[in-house]
């Protein structure tokens, strides 16, 4: 079992439509052994909303943590890297 927080920040950005959204998922350990799933998401320099799931396992948080992440990137989201083209 890892110890390490599992966390990723991608972003959509769209110049002809004003799109630039950012999201953030975050894997945690609670001070009560709970294993903690934070979503962040909102537009690019604004605070934005986050919302936070709970699980007894962090094997449950992990597999809802990499669906997410795949609907996201199915819809566009990607990592600051890939976006400015330094990373291929």
């Amino acid at each position: 079992m890892s110890t390490q927080p599992n966390r990723v920040y991608i972003e959509r950005i769209d110049d002809h439509r004003n799109m630039a959204r950012y999201y953030v998922l975050d894997i945690t350990s609670t001070l009560f052994g709970d294993v903690c799933l934070t979503r962040t998401w909102g537009r690019i320099g604004c605070r934005g909303q986050s919302k936070t799931q709970l699980f007894a396992r962090r094997e449950d948080a992990l597999i809802v943590f990499l669906d997410i992440l795949r609907q996201k990137t199915i819809r566009g989201y990607l990592a600051p890297a890939v976006l400015d083209g330094s990373v291929r």
